[in-house]
């Protein structure tokens, strides 16, 4: 109806403005209703998702590196707490996610140091960030020599963030 267009347009403006735009979304009406005085409108909200990311994911999880199967396979695949490799989040692709603890874990090879590459991997994070998400960057060179303290730290993390307040 004209009342329930209306309202989807106000709702989609109103969110359109939040976060300089990094959280299009979109709503489904899902139900309209009048109770006494008043009239509800429930919607159904979606984040948008970058499905053609999906293949490359998949690219991704069949050729990990050395050092992201090492901390996938020795570690994260038989953790208590789920996680992800090579996850889709919004217009990126993280090395290893936990919903659970909003953690993305990155394994930074040599590449990262270049100018451009850290210009990158902040705007990046930035992007998770507003998503409520701790980024946590571990290079290769700290992965191999401390794999044990690597794998503490990440435990200490997920229990930090998955303890109840």
């Amino acid at each position: 109806t004209r009342l329930a267009a209306a309202l989807t347009c106000f709702v989609l403006a109103t969110l359109s403005n939040n976060s300089r735009g990094l959280f299009r979304t979109r709503l489904t009406l899902v139900n309209l209703f009048r109770s006494g005085s008043g009239l509800f409108v429930i919607y159904r909200m979606r984040r948008k998702t970058n499905f053609a990311l999906y293949p490359l994911a998949g690219k991704l999880r069949k050729d990990m590196t050395k050092e992201e199967r090492h901390l996938w396979y020795d570690f994260l695949r038989n953790y208590p707490v789920q996680f992800k490799r090579q996850k889709v989040l919004g217009k990126y692709i993280a090395d290893f996610y936990c919903a659970q603890a909003k953690l993305v874990i990155e394994i930074d090879g040599g590449q990262h140091y270049e100018e451009e590459q850290i210009e990158r991997d902040r705007l990046r994070t930035m992007y998770l960030e507003e998503y409520g998400l701790l980024v946590v960057r571990i290079d290769n060179a700290t992965l191999n020599k401390h794999f044990a303290d690597t794998c503490l730290y990440i435990d200490e993390l997920v229990k930090e963030r998955t303890s109840a307040p």
